[in-house]
């Protein structure tokens, strides 16, 4: 069986190995390489969803936007893409983050190519979640502590490119206000909202109000 991959990875020499690894295995297509979060948001914008990678290798620390950010605002725009990280972090900060921002699995950069397709039909064939033998043990330890009922918050934060009057707007907008009322509230010109409004879609990777309401949902941004 063949599958299809992308990779999201700001790195040269990184994305060689990975796409190395990728060509020896033989049943595997790329369907594209993003240098960073935006990068991937943005080539997945507009995709069929018959061509649509099925795993995204994601990198964490990356620039303009980073791999958690970039899978949960993937997940709430396409949620049949799944998304593997693959980093050289095994703290226990970003474990949380990522399988809070719906990862599939962890694994660490120097994984073989063997590992990496094991990876990928564990998770499309079998719904598991892979990850490292060190990864694992951490998040066991994590759950020895029971870290994971006490320390992981319910609500996933706005992406930190968002600005204090765009998320102002952005909740008028979830509340069902259209631009005249916002601009009214707020005292500036409907222009400027929708000057704002229009960013706030650039900047989510959304072309409609539903979308965006319904990724505020999903993510509880503006739950009391």
């Amino acid at each position: 069986m063949n599958f299809t991959v992308a990779l999201c990875e700001d790195n040269n020499v990184n994305r060689n190995t990975f796409l190395q690894k990728i060509q020896v295995l033989g049943n595997m297509q790329v369907v594209f390489v993003a240098a960073n979060g935006h990068d991937c948001l943005e080539q997945l914008k507009g995709m069929p969803q018959s061509k649509l990678p099925q795993v995204i290798f994601m990198d964490l620390e990356m620039p303009l936007m980073n791999g958690i950010e970039a899978i949960r605002l993937a997940k709430s725009l396409y949620p049949s893409v799944h998304f593997i990280v693959l980093t050289v972090f095994d703290d226990d900060e970003k474990i949380f983050e990522a399988i809070k921002s719906g990862a599939s699995g962890y694994l660490l950069k120097h994984e073989p190519a063997g590992v990496l397709q094991e990876a990928v039909m564990n998770v499309l064939e079998y719904g598991g979640a892979p990850m490292s033998p060190a990864i694992a043990r951490k998040a066991l330890q994590l759950m020895s502590r029971s870290s994971i009922g006490t320390t992981v918050p319910a609500n996933h934060p706005l992406p930190e490119m968002i600005t204090t009057r765009e998320e102002e707007i952005l909740r008028h907008m979830v509340n069902g206000w259209d631009a005249k009322k916002i601009s009214s509230v707020l005292n500036i010109s409907v222009l400027t909202v929708r000057k704002h409004i229009a960013n706030i879609y650039e900047k989510l990777h959304v072309q409609s109000r539903a979308e965006i309401i319904n990724m505020a949902h999903q993510n509880k941004w503006f739950n009391q």
